[in-house]
Protein backbone atom coordinates (compact mmCIF):
# COMPACT_ATOMS: atom_id res chain seq x y z
CA UNK A 1 0.00 0.00 0.00
CA UNK A 2 1.41 3.41 -0.99
CA UNK A 3 2.06 5.54 2.11
CA UNK A 4 0.08 8.78 2.35
CA UNK A 5 2.47 11.76 2.11
CA UNK A 6 2.41 14.23 5.01
CA UNK A 7 0.48 17.47 4.51
CA UNK A 8 2.47 20.58 3.55
CA UNK A 9 4.05 22.51 6.40
CA UNK A 10 2.18 25.55 5.05
CA UNK A 11 -0.49 25.84 2.38
CA UNK A 12 -2.17 29.17 1.59
CA UNK A 13 -5.04 29.17 -0.90
CA UNK A 14 -6.85 32.25 -2.21
CA UNK A 15 -5.90 34.40 0.80
CA UNK A 16 -7.56 37.79 0.56
CA UNK A 17 -7.20 40.32 3.40
CA UNK A 18 -8.98 43.68 3.35
CA UNK A 19 -8.37 46.35 5.99
CA UNK A 20 -10.71 49.17 7.06
CA UNK A 21 -10.20 52.31 4.95
CA UNK A 22 -8.67 50.53 1.95
CA UNK A 23 -10.32 50.38 -1.47
CA UNK A 24 -8.76 47.03 -2.37
CA UNK A 25 -7.32 44.02 -0.53
CA UNK A 26 -3.81 44.28 0.93
CA UNK A 27 -3.46 40.57 0.10
CA UNK A 28 -5.30 39.65 -3.06
CA UNK A 29 -5.72 35.94 -3.79
CA UNK A 30 -2.36 34.72 -2.46
CA UNK A 31 -1.46 31.08 -3.12
CA UNK A 32 1.71 29.72 -1.45
CA UNK A 33 3.01 26.31 -0.39
CA UNK A 34 5.90 25.11 1.80
CA UNK A 35 6.47 21.36 1.86
CA UNK A 36 7.85 19.56 4.91
CA UNK A 37 11.63 20.04 5.00
CA UNK A 38 11.56 22.66 2.23
CA UNK A 39 12.87 26.23 2.26
CA UNK A 40 10.73 28.74 0.38
CA UNK A 41 11.70 32.41 -0.03
CA UNK A 42 9.12 35.19 -0.26
CA UNK A 43 10.68 38.28 -1.85
CA UNK A 44 9.54 41.74 -2.92
CA UNK A 45 9.72 45.43 -2.10
CA UNK A 46 8.80 46.82 1.31
CA UNK A 47 5.02 47.05 1.59
CA UNK A 48 4.35 44.26 -0.89
CA UNK A 49 2.61 42.09 1.73
CA UNK A 50 5.40 39.63 2.57
CA UNK A 51 5.26 39.97 6.36
CA UNK A 52 1.46 39.96 6.46
CA UNK A 53 1.43 36.76 4.39
CA UNK A 54 3.87 35.04 6.75
CA UNK A 55 2.04 36.20 9.86
CA UNK A 56 -1.21 34.80 8.52
CA UNK A 57 0.22 31.37 9.38
CA UNK A 58 -0.04 32.43 13.03
CA UNK A 59 -3.35 34.25 12.47
CA UNK A 60 -1.60 37.48 13.46
CA UNK A 61 -3.71 39.76 11.27
CA UNK A 62 -4.55 43.44 11.94
CA UNK A 63 -7.69 44.27 13.94
CA UNK A 64 -10.76 44.67 11.76
CA UNK A 65 -9.30 42.67 8.89
CA UNK A 66 -11.77 40.89 6.61
CA UNK A 67 -10.28 37.55 5.57
CA UNK A 68 -11.16 35.10 2.82
CA UNK A 69 -9.41 31.90 1.76
CA UNK A 70 -7.57 29.20 3.69
CA UNK A 71 -4.27 29.09 5.60
CA UNK A 72 -3.33 25.53 6.59
CA UNK A 73 -0.38 24.58 8.79
CA UNK A 74 0.25 20.82 8.80
CA UNK A 75 -3.28 20.34 7.49
CA UNK A 76 -5.08 22.56 10.04
CA UNK A 77 -6.86 25.69 8.81
CA UNK A 78 -5.45 28.39 11.08
CA UNK A 79 -8.24 30.84 10.27
CA UNK A 80 -10.90 28.55 11.80
CA UNK A 81 -9.13 27.45 15.01
CA UNK A 82 -10.48 28.36 18.45
CA UNK A 83 -8.31 30.26 20.95
CA UNK A 84 -6.97 27.17 22.76
CA UNK A 85 -5.97 25.34 19.60
CA UNK A 86 -4.47 28.51 18.12
CA UNK A 87 -2.36 28.98 21.27
CA UNK A 88 -1.11 25.40 21.00
CA UNK A 89 -0.26 25.92 17.33
CA UNK A 90 1.72 29.10 18.07
CA UNK A 91 3.76 27.42 20.80
CA UNK A 92 4.39 24.12 19.07
CA UNK A 93 3.48 23.59 15.42
CA UNK A 94 4.73 26.89 14.00
CA UNK A 95 7.25 29.46 15.25
CA UNK A 96 8.73 32.73 14.06
CA UNK A 97 12.17 34.34 13.91
CA UNK A 98 11.76 38.11 13.84
CA UNK A 99 13.94 40.74 12.18
CA UNK A 100 15.23 42.38 15.37
CA UNK A 101 16.02 39.88 18.15
CA UNK A 102 16.44 42.64 20.76
CA UNK A 103 12.82 43.72 20.21
CA UNK A 104 11.61 40.15 20.84
CA UNK A 105 13.50 39.58 24.11
CA UNK A 106 12.83 41.07 27.54
CA UNK A 107 16.14 42.73 28.56
CA UNK A 108 15.37 42.08 32.24
CA UNK A 109 15.06 38.29 31.88
CA UNK A 110 17.78 35.74 31.31
CA UNK A 111 18.02 33.98 27.95
CA UNK A 112 17.38 30.61 29.60
CA UNK A 113 14.04 31.80 31.02
CA UNK A 114 13.02 33.02 27.57
CA UNK A 115 13.88 29.71 25.91
CA UNK A 116 11.97 27.43 28.28
CA UNK A 117 8.96 29.64 29.01
CA UNK A 118 6.62 28.69 26.14
CA UNK A 119 7.07 24.91 26.36
CA UNK A 120 6.76 24.81 30.15
CA UNK A 121 3.71 27.10 30.38
CA UNK A 122 1.84 24.96 27.88
CA UNK A 123 2.81 21.76 29.67
CA UNK A 124 4.61 20.40 26.62
CA UNK A 125 7.76 19.80 28.69
CA UNK A 126 8.86 19.75 32.29
CA UNK A 127 11.38 22.39 33.39
CA UNK A 128 14.14 19.79 33.43
CA UNK A 129 13.31 18.53 29.92
CA UNK A 130 12.99 22.08 28.61
CA UNK A 131 16.37 23.07 30.06
CA UNK A 132 18.01 20.04 28.46
CA UNK A 133 16.34 20.85 25.12
CA UNK A 134 17.53 24.48 25.38
CA UNK A 135 21.14 23.38 25.90
CA UNK A 136 20.89 20.96 22.96
CA UNK A 137 19.59 23.67 20.65
CA UNK A 138 22.08 26.29 21.83
CA UNK A 139 24.85 23.88 20.99
CA UNK A 140 23.23 23.23 17.61
CA UNK A 141 23.40 26.97 16.83
CA UNK A 142 27.02 27.29 17.96
CA UNK A 143 26.53 28.50 21.54
CA UNK A 144 26.88 26.72 24.88
CA UNK A 145 25.02 26.34 28.15
CA UNK A 146 26.60 29.49 29.62
CA UNK A 147 24.27 31.57 27.38
CA UNK A 148 21.33 30.44 29.51
CA UNK A 149 22.55 32.58 32.42
CA UNK A 150 23.15 35.73 30.38
CA UNK A 151 20.88 38.70 29.76
CA UNK A 152 20.21 39.93 26.19
CA UNK A 153 22.37 43.01 26.74
CA UNK A 154 25.40 40.81 27.47
CA UNK A 155 25.59 39.18 24.02
CA UNK A 156 25.99 40.43 20.46
CA UNK A 157 23.23 40.82 17.87
CA UNK A 158 24.46 37.78 15.97
CA UNK A 159 24.40 35.64 19.11
CA UNK A 160 20.91 36.88 19.94
CA UNK A 161 19.67 35.88 16.49
CA UNK A 162 21.12 32.42 17.13
CA UNK A 163 19.16 32.37 20.39
CA UNK A 164 16.00 33.31 18.47
CA UNK A 165 16.58 30.42 16.05
CA UNK A 166 17.05 28.05 18.99
CA UNK A 167 13.85 29.40 20.55
CA UNK A 168 11.97 28.82 17.29
CA UNK A 169 12.93 25.13 17.41
CA UNK A 170 12.10 24.53 21.08
CA UNK A 171 8.67 23.10 20.38
CA UNK A 172 9.87 20.95 17.45
CA UNK A 173 7.76 22.93 14.94
CA UNK A 174 6.65 21.73 11.52
CA UNK A 175 7.09 25.28 10.18
CA UNK A 176 9.47 28.16 10.95
CA UNK A 177 8.71 31.65 9.67
CA UNK A 178 11.86 33.77 9.28
CA UNK A 179 10.86 37.41 8.72
CA UNK A 180 13.94 39.34 7.50
CA UNK A 181 16.08 37.57 10.13
CA UNK A 182 19.43 38.89 8.85
CA UNK A 183 18.62 42.55 8.09
CA UNK A 184 20.15 43.97 11.28
CA UNK A 185 23.34 41.84 11.02
CA UNK A 186 26.69 42.45 9.39
CA UNK A 187 27.57 40.56 6.21
CA UNK A 188 29.72 37.93 7.92
CA UNK A 189 27.08 37.17 10.54
CA UNK A 190 24.40 37.10 7.83
CA UNK A 191 26.30 34.34 6.05
CA UNK A 192 26.66 32.38 9.30
CA UNK A 193 22.93 32.66 10.09
CA UNK A 194 21.95 31.61 6.55
CA UNK A 195 24.23 28.56 6.73
CA UNK A 196 22.84 27.74 10.17
CA UNK A 197 19.22 27.92 9.00
CA UNK A 198 19.99 25.63 6.07
CA UNK A 199 21.78 23.13 8.33
CA UNK A 200 19.02 23.07 10.93
CA UNK A 201 16.31 22.75 8.28
CA UNK A 202 18.06 19.64 6.95
CA UNK A 203 18.72 18.26 10.44
CA UNK A 204 15.23 18.72 11.89
CA UNK A 205 13.16 18.40 8.69
CA UNK A 206 11.36 21.68 9.36
CA UNK A 207 9.62 23.67 6.65
CA UNK A 208 11.05 27.19 6.41
CA UNK A 209 9.41 30.31 4.94
CA UNK A 210 12.17 32.90 4.51
CA UNK A 211 10.89 36.45 4.02
CA UNK A 212 13.40 38.85 2.49
CA UNK A 213 13.94 41.70 0.04
CA UNK A 214 17.46 40.43 -0.70
CA UNK A 215 17.52 38.35 -3.88
CA UNK A 216 21.02 36.99 -3.23
CA UNK A 217 19.95 35.62 0.15
CA UNK A 218 16.86 34.11 -1.42
CA UNK A 219 18.97 32.41 -4.09
CA UNK A 220 21.44 31.12 -1.50
CA UNK A 221 18.99 29.51 0.89
CA UNK A 222 15.77 28.57 -0.93
CA UNK A 223 14.48 25.62 -2.91
CA UNK A 224 11.65 27.67 -4.37
CA UNK A 225 10.82 31.38 -4.55
CA UNK A 226 7.64 33.45 -4.58
CA UNK A 227 7.93 37.03 -5.84
CA UNK A 228 5.30 39.33 -4.37
CA UNK A 229 4.08 42.71 -5.60
CA UNK A 230 1.22 44.86 -4.26
CA UNK A 231 -0.34 41.99 -2.33
CA UNK A 232 -0.25 39.52 -5.23
CA UNK A 233 2.09 36.71 -6.21
CA UNK A 234 3.75 37.91 -9.42
CA UNK A 235 5.90 34.84 -10.02
CA UNK A 236 6.83 31.54 -8.39
CA UNK A 237 9.14 28.67 -9.23
CA UNK A 238 12.35 26.78 -8.41
CA UNK A 239 15.02 29.24 -7.26
CA UNK A 240 17.62 28.46 -9.92
CA UNK A 241 15.06 28.51 -12.74
CA UNK A 242 13.32 31.69 -11.60
CA UNK A 243 16.51 33.72 -11.17
CA UNK A 244 18.07 32.48 -14.41
CA UNK A 245 14.92 32.88 -16.52
CA UNK A 246 12.44 35.31 -14.89
CA UNK A 247 9.00 35.28 -16.48
CA UNK A 248 7.59 38.44 -14.91
CA UNK A 249 8.82 42.00 -15.67
CA UNK A 250 8.87 42.81 -11.96
CA UNK A 251 11.19 39.90 -11.18
CA UNK A 252 13.42 40.91 -14.10
CA UNK A 253 13.45 44.53 -12.84
CA UNK A 254 14.41 43.43 -9.32
CA UNK A 255 17.29 41.39 -10.71
CA UNK A 256 18.44 44.27 -12.90
CA UNK A 257 18.50 46.60 -9.88
CA UNK A 258 20.64 44.20 -7.82
CA UNK A 259 24.39 45.02 -7.76
CA UNK A 260 26.67 42.26 -9.11
CA UNK A 261 30.38 41.92 -8.30
CA UNK A 262 31.11 40.58 -11.78
CA UNK A 263 29.24 43.39 -13.57
CA UNK A 264 30.93 46.65 -14.69
CA UNK A 265 30.47 49.66 -12.46
CA UNK A 266 27.73 52.10 -13.33
CA UNK A 267 24.24 53.16 -12.36
CA UNK A 268 21.82 50.42 -11.37
CA UNK A 269 18.55 50.09 -13.27
CA UNK A 270 16.09 51.49 -10.74
CA UNK A 271 12.40 50.60 -11.03
CA UNK A 272 10.64 53.85 -11.93
CA UNK A 273 7.39 54.85 -10.24
CA UNK A 274 5.66 53.68 -7.08
CA UNK A 275 3.48 50.70 -6.11
CA UNK A 276 -0.29 51.32 -6.40
CA UNK A 277 -2.03 53.15 -3.57
CA UNK A 278 -4.22 50.97 -1.34
CA UNK A 279 -6.84 53.74 -1.34
CA UNK A 280 -7.41 53.31 -5.07
CA UNK A 281 -9.15 50.43 -6.80
CA UNK A 282 -7.01 48.26 -9.04
CA UNK A 283 -8.64 46.81 -12.13
CA UNK A 284 -5.73 45.40 -14.13
CA UNK A 285 -2.16 44.25 -13.46
CA UNK A 286 -0.70 45.86 -10.34
CA UNK A 287 2.67 46.39 -12.05
CA UNK A 288 1.30 47.86 -15.30
CA UNK A 289 2.10 51.52 -14.50
CA UNK A 290 5.81 50.67 -14.00
CA UNK A 291 6.19 48.03 -16.72
CA UNK A 292 7.88 48.58 -20.08
CA UNK A 293 5.88 45.69 -21.60
CA UNK A 294 2.44 46.96 -20.51
CA UNK A 295 -0.37 47.34 -23.04
CA UNK A 296 -4.01 48.32 -22.77
CA UNK A 297 -4.84 44.74 -21.85
CA UNK A 298 -2.68 45.03 -18.73
CA UNK A 299 -4.61 48.12 -17.56
CA UNK A 300 -7.96 46.40 -17.98
CA UNK A 301 -7.42 42.78 -16.95
CA UNK A 302 -5.42 41.28 -14.10
CA UNK A 303 -3.46 38.30 -15.47
CA UNK A 304 -3.83 34.84 -13.98
CA UNK A 305 -0.65 32.88 -13.15
CA UNK A 306 0.36 30.78 -16.14
CA UNK A 307 3.13 28.19 -16.46
CA UNK A 308 6.32 28.81 -18.41
CA UNK A 309 6.73 26.68 -21.57
CA UNK A 310 7.68 23.18 -20.50
CA UNK A 311 7.78 24.15 -16.78
CA UNK A 312 4.55 23.54 -14.88
CA UNK A 313 6.37 24.44 -11.63
CA UNK A 314 7.36 27.93 -12.86
CA UNK A 315 4.40 30.32 -13.05
CA UNK A 316 4.05 34.05 -13.71
CA UNK A 317 1.04 36.37 -13.63
CA UNK A 318 1.89 38.31 -16.79
CA UNK A 319 0.18 38.72 -20.16
CA UNK A 320 3.51 39.23 -21.92
CA UNK A 321 5.96 36.89 -20.16
CA UNK A 322 6.98 35.36 -23.51
CA UNK A 323 8.58 38.70 -24.48
CA UNK A 324 11.11 38.61 -21.63
CA UNK A 325 14.74 37.80 -22.45
CA UNK A 326 16.75 35.59 -20.01
CA UNK A 327 19.16 37.57 -17.86
CA UNK A 328 22.92 37.10 -17.58
CA UNK A 329 24.67 37.07 -14.20
CA UNK A 330 21.64 36.28 -12.06
CA UNK A 331 22.00 35.33 -8.36
CA UNK A 332 21.55 31.72 -9.41
CA UNK A 333 24.74 31.95 -11.45
CA UNK A 334 26.78 33.70 -8.76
Amino acid sequence: MTPIPPPPALEIRGLRVTLPGTARPVLDGVDLRVAAGETVALVGESGSGKSLTSRSALHLLPPGAEVEGAVRVSGEDVLTLDADRLRALRTGTVSMVFQDPRAALNPLRRIGDFLVESVTLTGAMTKEAAAARAVELLEAVGLDASALRRYPGQVSGGMLQRVMIAAALMGDPALVLADEPTTALDVTTQAEVIALLAELRARFGTGLLFVTHDLDLAAAISDRVYVMYAGRIAESGPADELFARPRHPYTAALLASTPRLEAPRGRLDAIEGQPPDLRQELKGCAFAARCHLATGLCDQQAPDPRPAPGRADHRAACHHSARLVPLEGSPADA
